[in-house]
């Protein structure tokens, strides 16, 4: 199982309404301790819930802290890996009653390589990328969450954006086409209305994003 995080290298302070932002390029704290103290809190965590774990569960727990500047390619790598699936239909390059042969990226060499397994060893390696009912692929926290938008409101006063601006480079939806004339179509009325929105706190869980 592995875990992917992002974090802004900045936080604000609910109290003053001051935005601190981060200056180098330095982490908020070193990755081992990281490791150490996120292992401690699941298990203390799952122990609380009345959870067994496995008797051969890793001791040790990877992380990779890496500084990736404003954060836009990460967020497209994320969004790619979330949102593609695991393997793309043109990867399988052959298959039969007995094997399948696929292409896949090395994460090490960066290089394309093929692979040949048996099916239920390849069914069983796609099915582990599966979630269990009920799970979700991504959690928004923080400014980010949706029901935050009081303190996204906040944050773009304090760091002086125009979320307007800032969106205009988003393509309109074309418009539906009549299927018998071609004419434009015009939506007078939907089904499903809007869902209220809750009143977020300014003091929420301060500008963290978790996938």
């Amino acid at each position: 199982m592995h875990v992917h995080l992002v974090m802004p290298a900045a936080t604000l302070d609910s109290k003053q309404r001051v935005w601190h932002t981060k200056t180098d390029k330095g982490f908020l704290f070193h990755h081992k301790a990281l490791a150490k103290v996120f292992r401690a809190k699941l298990l203390e965590a799952l122990t609380a819930a009345g959870l067994t774990l496995p008797v051969r569960h890793p001791v040790r727990w990877v992380v990779d802290c890496q500084h990736v500047g404003a954060g836009e390619k990460a967020l497209v790598y994320l969004g790619r890996y979330l949102y593609r699936g695991v393997l793309q239909e043109k990867g399988i390059l052959a298959s039969d009653d007995r094997q399948v042969t696929f292409r896949y990226r090395n994460s090490k060499t960066h290089r394309s390589e093929t692979r040949t397994l048996p099916g239920a060893d390849f069914l069983w390696r796609l099915l582990q990328q599966v979630l269990p009912k009920g799970l979700r692929r991504a959690r928004n926290f923080g400014f980010l969450h949706p029901n935050s938008m009081r303190l996204l409101q906040l944050l773009q006063l304090l760091l002086k954006l125009a979320p307007g601006r800032a969106g205009a480079w988003v393509r309109l939806r074309p418009a539906l086409a009549c299927p018998g004339c071609g004419g434009d179509m015009t939506i007078i009325r939907l089904r499903i209305g809007p869902s209220p929105r809750r009143q977020d706190p300014i003091d929420a869980a301060e500008g963290t994003l978790a996938m």
